[in-house]
C-alpha cells in the first residue's frame, strides 16, 4: 500500500473507532438522564437509583481483562463486532424492563457486552497506528466520550419528553445494530500492522512475545500506577456524570429541558481539550508524562470542590467546564502509555487491566455516592470531599509512576513465557 493509501486507511480506522466509541458512550450516558423518569416509575430511593447507574460498570469491569485477552488472542475486529451487537441488543431490551430487578439484570448484561469494546479499540490503535501518533489517535478515540456528552443531554432529554424512556432505549438499540454492520463491512484492522516494532522483542530463538500475558503484566510497576490513577479518575468522572443531572434538577432547580442545554457546555470544552491533550502528549519528552498527570489530579480535586460550592448555576457550569481540561490529559496519559511503552502483542490486555480500575470505580461511584447522599439526608457535602480525595489519589499514583524513556522490554515476555 502506498503512503496515500495507508493514510486513508488509517483515517478510516480512526473514524470507525470514533463512531463506535461515540455510540458506546452515548449508550451508557442516556441512563443518567433516563433514571429521572425510571426512578419515578419504579419509586426508587437515591440508593436504588445509584445501583441502577452502577450495575452497568460491574459487568463492564468484569470484561476488561477477558476483553483485552480476547483481542490479543483472536483479533480486534471480531471482538469489536460482537461487543457492539451485544450491547445494542441489551440496550433495546432495557425498554421492556418490568421491575427494578429486571432492570438491574439487563443493565448488568449490557455492561458485560460493552466491556470488550475499549480494550479491543485500544489494541487496534496499537497495531494500526505509528507509535509517535498513538496519543493523538487515542485522544480522538477518547474524545468520542465528550462528543457523546454534547449530544446525549439534548437528544436524551428530547426523546424522554417526546417518547418516554422505554421507546428511547429501543431506538438507540436499533442504531447500534446498524453501526455493527458498518464495522463488519469496512473495518480492516491488519493492513497497517506495525511489524517493525516487533523486532525489539524477538527472542534468540526468533519467537515473538507471548500474547496477553496477564500474570507478567501484573508484575509491571507502570500497570499498577496507571490502574490506581485510572480508579481515581474513573470515580470522579463517572460519579459526576452519573449524579450531576439529578443534582442540578433537585438541588439547583433546573428543569429537564434546560438541563440538556446546560450540560452541552462542559462537553464542548471536553472535545477541544481531548484533541489538544493528544497533540501535546505525543510531543512531550518520554518519561515526563507523570508530571502532567500529577498536576491534573490536584487541579481536578480543586475544581470539583469549587464546582459544588459555586454560589450560582453559572458558577457551577463554569467549573464543570474546566473539569474536562484536566480529565482530557489524564485520559490520554493513562490509556496511551500502555500502547506506547509495552509490546503491542500485550496492548489489549494491558489497556484492559488499566481500564479495570476506572470501571470498578464506575461501579462504586454512583452507588457509593447515592449511599452517602442518603446518609447525609440528601446533602451532597459528603460526596464533595470524597471526590476531591480521589484527585489527591491520582496525584500520588502519578508521582509513583516509573515511566521509562524507552519502550519497555518485559524479560518474561521477551523469552516467550506464557501463563496460558
Amino acid at each position: 500500500m502506498n503512503r496515500a493509501g495507508a493514510l486513508k486507511h488509517t483515517r478510516k480506522i480512526i473514524f470507525l473507532l470514533f463512531i463506535g466509541n461515540l455510540f458506546s458512550a452515548f449508550d451508557r450516558f442516556v441512563i443518567n438522564f433516563g433514571v429521572v423518569q425510571i426512578s419515578e416509575e419504579f419509586q426508587l430511593s437515591a440508593s436504588a437509583s445509584g445501583l441502577i447507574l452502577s450495575i452497568f460498570f460491574l459487568g463492564y469491569a468484569i470484561m476488561q481483562i477477558p476483553g483485552g485477552w480476547l483481542s490479543d488472542r483472536f483479533g480486534e475486529k471480531i471482538v469489536l463486532f460482537i461487543s457492539i451487537v451485544g450491547f445494542s441488543i441489551f440496550t433495546g431490551l432495557t425498554a421492556i424492563a418490568w421491575s427494578f430487578s429486571s432492570l438491574l439484570v439487563i443493565r448488568f448484561l449490557f455492561g458485560l457486552a460493552e466491556g470488550s469494546f475499549f480494550p479491543a479499540g485500544s489494541k487496534l490503535i496499537s497495531t494500526s497506528i505509528e507509535e509517535n501518533k498513538r496519543s493523538r489517535a487515542m485522544s480522538v478515540f477518547l474524545s468520542a466520550l465528550t462528543v457523546a456528552g454534547v449530544i446525549a443531554p439534548i437528544l436524551t432529554t428530547t426523546m424522554l419528553v417526546q417518547f418516554g424512556w422505554r421507546t428511547m432505549f429501543l431506538i438507540i438499540g436499533m442504531i447500534g445494530l446498524f453501526i455493527a454492520v458498518l464495522y463488519w463491512v469496512f473495518l480492516k484492522p491488519n493492513i497497517l500492522k506495525q511489524r517493525v516494532e516487533n523486532n525489539n522483542f524477538i527472542t534468540r530463538q526468533g519467537e515473538l512475545p507471548a500474547k496477553g500475558n496477564i500474570k507478567v503484566l501484573l508484575r509491571t510497576h507502570m500497570i499498577w500506577s496507571l490502574m490506581i490513577a485510572s480508579f481515581g479518575y474513573g470515580f470522579i468522572s463517572w460519579g459526576i456524570s452519573s449524579w450531576m443531572p439529578t443534582y442540578l434538577v433537585n438541588e439547583r432547580g433546573i428543569s429537564l429541558s434546560s438541563l440538556g442545554i446546560l450540560q452541552m457546555i462542559p462537553a464542548v470544552s471536553g472535545i477541544i481539550f481531548f484533541l489538544i491533550a493528544g497533540a501535546v502528549m505525543d510531543k512531550v519528552k518520554s518519561g515526563q508524562e507523570k508530571w502532567f498527570g500529577a498536576f491534573s489530579g490536584i487541579a481536578l480535586a480543586i475544581t470539583v470542590y469549587l464546582m459544588f460550592h459555586a454560589s450560582s448555576i453559572t458558577g457551577v457550569i463554569i467549573f464543570q467546564s474546566l473539569i474536562p481540561v484536566f480529565s482530557a490529559f489524564l485520559s490520554v496519559i493513562i490509556y496511551s502509555l500502555p500502547i506506547k511503552r509495552l509490546p503491542e502483542e500485550t496492548s489489549g490486555s494491558a489497556v484492559g487491566l488499566v481500564n479495570l480500575g476506572a470501571q470498578i470505580a464506575g461501579f462504586a461511584a454512583p452507588v457509593g455516592m447515592g449511599l452517602i447522599i442518603d446518609f447525609f439526608n440528601g446533602s451532597y457535602n459528603g460526596v464533595v470531599w470524597l471526590l476531591s480525595a480521589f484527585g489527591i489519589l491520582i496525584f500520588l499514583a502519578f508521582l509513583s509512576l516509573q515511566s521509562s524513556k524507552k519502550r519497555l522490554i518485559i524479560p518474561e515476555l521477551a523469552r516467550g513465557v506464557s501463563d496460558r
